[in-house]
């Protein structure tokens, strides 16, 4: 079995290991339990004749005295790309608009206030064939381009907070970004986060197209719940979830796009960890498919050229501060997952274990502030 067929870690373990060994492989690997949350029978239908994969999962909190529960649902929304990279680009990105349309529309018949997509949602991620032309024509205003006005109607349409990441072109310098549009659910934009972390691996450096984003560790208080959109690569850096985190944000988003060589055993620790960590929920949500390119590429890796980056493996997931996790989304199908969760469980977890209130904030800033200079010398004792 190839890995573009491999349809998930889960999948696996249900079918090759008996119910009490499951069980506890479970709890082991993907924390407390969570509960399966019961989806309209509407929605089934749609998700089925659409062709994509419908999942639902809840997160459950203490109830308490003082505060009524917060509880609100989110939709992260995985897919392939559906025309070839080579198709004009504006039938692509219609294309991608009227299939993301539907999976928005299900998620609407299930109750989810703040929908995610992938990082940039409308293209092929062809930042890895380092050539200009025709992908910087993907790029659209943020505030006014096509894609950013489709997802404010569905954002009036659904009640519904869309996250939207495109590549952006920002007209005043005419520069290009990684940027997520944050639209609230009147339909208003309500702002956007650029990408913080830029890859530069081996000779894949998207640099080429866009540097480091400028807008910081911007948070969004929304009516379900302040959130914050940590951008793809950005999640290798803790301390960007952390200062996400440290602005309040109650929900972390990720949208990636990421092959399986490159990342897929770092892939359900990242989000995770930082849930664990920050005392906030993560939505870690990933491409799948393979994306061919009409001219070879290579990739810095000794290999020969290629036409494909590599298999794109879904697995989207959410986790929550106390350590549990839902299962993952396919890792070959399109798929739209819906997880409700209380958030009073973030201060819940928080007065548990106190991370925050134990962290070392201006020691660690201080000695960060030594690190940073050229003339700093580790503090390393020796005999």
């Amino acid at each position: 079995m190839s890995a573009c067929e491999f349809e998930s870690l889960e999948d696996c373990l249900e079918t090759h290991l008996p119910q009490a060994e499951l069980t506890e492989v479970k709890r082991i690997l993907f924390g407390k339990e969570t509960k399966k949350l019961e989806l309209p029978a509407c929605a089934v239908e749609a998700a089925s004749e659409h062709d994509f994969e419908l999942k639902g999962y809840r997160f459950e909190a203490a109830q308490e005295q003082l505060r009524p529960p917060r509880r609100i649902r989110v939709g992260l929304i995985q897919h392939r790309i559906v025309l070839p990279t080579d198709a004009p680009i504006l039938d692509q990105i219609n294309a991608m608009h009227s299939r993301v349309g539907e999976m928005v529309e299900v998620a609407a018949m299930c109750g989810v206030n703040i929908v995610c997509f992938q990082e940039t949602w409308t293209m092929p991620f062809a930042f890895c064939t380092r050539e200009k032309e025709p992908w910087t024509q993907f790029a659209e205003s943020a505030e006014e381009g096509n894609t950013t006005r489709f997802c404010q109607e569905l954002a009036k349409k659904y009640n519904m907070v869309v996250v939207s990441p495109i590549l952006e072109r920002e007209e005043l310098h005419d520069t290009l970004w990684n940027t997520a549009v944050v639209i609230s659910n009147s339909g208003n934009v309500l702002g956007k986060s650029r990408k913080n972390h830029i890859p530069r691996i081996g000779d894949f450096n998207e640099s080429t197209y866009y540097m480091e984003g400028d807008t910081g560790h911007t948070v969004f208080q929304t009516q379900f719940g302040k959130i914050a959109v940590n951008i793809c690569y950005g999640r290798h850096h803790p301390l960007n979830w952390f200062m996400y985190s440290m602005n309040g944000a109650e929900i972390i988003f990720n949208p990636s796009a990421t092959v399986g060589a490159l990342s897929e055993p770092m892939w359900p620790i990242e989000a995770r960890n930082a849930a664990i960590a920050n005392h906030c929920f993560t939505c870690a949500i990933n491409r799948v498919g393979t994306e061919k390119f009409k001219n070879e590429f290579t990739s810095g890796d000794g290999k020969k050229a290629h036409h494909d980056f590599g298999h794109f493996y879904g697995s989207s997931y959410v986790a929550a501060p106390d350590g549990s996790r839902t299962p993952g989304l396919s890792r070959t199908r399109d798929g739209l997952l819906v997880v409700e969760m209380d958030l009073n469980l973030n201060r819940q977890i928080s007065d548990k274990w106190s991370f925050k209130m134990t962290g070392r904030y201006a020691e660690y800033a201080e000695e960060l502030s030594k690190a940073v200079k050229q003339d700093f010398k580790p503090n390393i004792v020796k005999e």
